[in-house]
Parts: C-alpha cells; sequence; structure tokens
C-alpha cells in the first residue's frame, strides 16, 4: 500500500500495473523534452532580436507540423497497447464476482459450490493491532497466486468501482450491468483499494482487500469456507 507522504505509484503486483508505470514514466519524459524545447526557445526570443528570414519560412513551418505528430504516435502506440491488453481476457483460472453495496462487498466464488460472503469495514474501536484504519475488511477476498484471475463487477444499489491501484485495476459497478475484468497477481501479499466512486455518505468506508497467497493455501482456505 501507499505510505505516507508518497508521490509516486505503488510496487506493482501485476503486469498490467508494471506496463501503465512504464508507460507513465515515458509519457514523463516526453513532456520533459517537450517542456525543455519550449523553455529554450522562449529564452532564445527573449535574449535575441527576431530575424525577419525566420517569418515565412517553410522548413520551420514543416518542422512545427511533423513533430507533435511523431510526439502523438509516440503516446498514442504504447497506450493502445495497454488498453487491448487490459481488456484481453484468456481463460481464467478463477471467476469472481464482485456487488458494491450500500456500503460494503460481496464476493461469490462462482467456480465453487456456496463459496460466497460478505466483506465490512472493520471498525476502529475493534481493529487489532498492527492492521490499517479504514482499510482493513472482516472478510478478505483470497486468490491465488501468478494464476488469471476474472472478476465480474456489478452493483445492487447505486454505482460504485472495484479499484486496486497496486494491480492496476478499476472497474465501475453499474447496477444491472455486468463489467469484466483480469489480472495476474506477481507475488504473495495483502493489496488495498477502495471504492473509486462516490456512492453515498459512507463512500470512504468500503475499503477492498484482497490477499495473494500460494495455490495450496487457497485450496485449503477455500475448503475451509465451503465446508
Amino acid at each position: 500500500m501507499a505510505n505516507h507522504s508518497q508521490f509516486g505509484f505503488q510496487d506493482a503486483s501485476s503486469p498490467i500495473m508494471e506496463e501503465l508505470i512504464e508507460f507513465h514514466d515515458h509519457a514523463l519524459m516526453v513532456a520533459l523534452a517537450i517542456c525543455s524545447l519550449v523553455l529554450y526557445l522562449l529564452t532564445l526570443m527573449l535574449m535575441e532580436k527576431l530575424s525577419s528570414n525566420t517569418v515565412d519560412a517553410q522548413e520551420v513551418e514543416l518542422i512545427w507540423t511533423i513533430l507533435p505528430a511523431i510526439v502523438l504516435i509516440l503516446l498514442a502506440l504504447p497506450s493502445l497497447q495497454i488498453l487491448y491488453m487490459m481488456d484481453e481476457i484468456d481463460e481464467p483460472d478463477l471467476t469472481l464476482k464482485a456487488i458494491g453495496h450500500q456500503w460494503y462487498w460481496t464476493y461469490e466464488y462462482t467456480d465453487f459450490k456456496d463459496l460466497t460472503f460478505d466483506s465490512y469495514m472493520v471498525p476502529t474501536t475493534e481493529l487489532p493491532s498492527g492492521h490499517f484504519r479504514l482499510l482493513e475488511v472482516d472478510h478478505r477476498m483470497v486468490i491465488p497466486m501468478e494464476s488469471p484471475i476474472r472478476i465480474i463487477v456489478t452493483a445492487g444499489d447505486v454505482l460504485h468501482s472495484w479499484a486496486i491501484p497496486s494491480l492496476g485495476v478499476k472497474t465501475d459497478a453499474i447496477p444491472g450491468r455486468l463489467n469484466q475484468t483480469s489480472f495476474i497477481t506477481t507475488r504473495p501479499g495483502i493489496f488495498y483499494g477502495q471504492c473509486s466512486e462516490i456512492c453515498g455518505a459512507n463512500h470512504s468506508y468500503m475499503p477492498i482487500v484482497v490477499e495473494s497467497t500460494p495455490l495450496t493455501h487457497f485450496e485449503s482456505w477455500s475448503s475451509l469456507l465451503s465446508s
């Protein structure tokens, strides 16, 4: 999760988030190059007199027409690639359904029989020592690591949004509609998120906690919960 006074992204825990961070750095370098060029030209114009030869220069007009097009292509191509990667869902090992309510989440493991539970935020007065305030829940969503996970997101009342920053996942939960996305966790751990849609008075009190575990631990957890 994010640390205090952290300006950058959280540590990537999925291939998609790694691609998003790489594209973010790429876009920042392009923006830095543009700002440096503009600053240099402004400084040059302030310190030197303009020459009448540059007013109608066809070469200059050609350059400042082609350069923005090249910059847009450098930004658009990797952006489109990541968009297609985020939209692609290949034969998931596990399918889950997340249903947003005011103000808690319900998770259904559709590949298992009768494996469903509600996930409420743990009140501050009942929070165990060492856990995060306003982020911990009574029932975490447990998934196997390094396995393609498909999650179907919907809502039972108003608009919600299921989002985990470190996994690069953010999907709107809309009543009467099913949205889906997929992700793969590259390491074991606990990943925190929150509803990212203003859904009412207790909008900030419906956190999301995903626990990524080895497959053997996940099988033990699912069999224990199903029994």
